[in-house]
């Protein structure tokens, strides 16, 4: 999920199935999010996993935040908010990806 506050992988967690687990690339993107929406995440930093960061939450609390985020959107664009909230550098990368995208929705009939 990209959002003007971060970028988050969200998946469920097979041992808990009420719980789900919150993956980032960067410890500030799960602070935001502990920040803004669940202030009582716990943020753990793992070195031998795909996203080194990651917190737990009930599903019920991520339903209210996820609702939260799509509430909060107050923008045209989304790169150029993500330059003003987050920096110039991660709308850069966003973009990449965005172009990354756009390369699937191109190559549509190739499917």
């Amino acid at each position: 999920m990209f959002t003007t506050i971060g970028f988050f992988s969200v998946v469920a967690d097979p041992g808990y199935p009420r719980m789900l687990k919150i993956r980032a690339r960067t410890r500030e993107d799960l602070e935001e999010l502990r920040r803004w929406h669940l202030p009582d995440i716990e943020i753990v930093e793992t070195h031998h996993t795909d996203y080194r960061y990651r917190a737990f939450v009930h599903r019920d609390e991520w339903i209210h935040a996820a609702q939260a985020l799509a509430a909060a959107v107050d923008y045209p664009n989304f790169k150029n908010a993500v330059a003003r909230r987050q920096g110039v550098g991660r709308a850069k990368l966003y973009g990449e990806i965005w172009l990354l995208m756009y390369g699937l929705q191109r190559d549509e009939s190739a499917r």
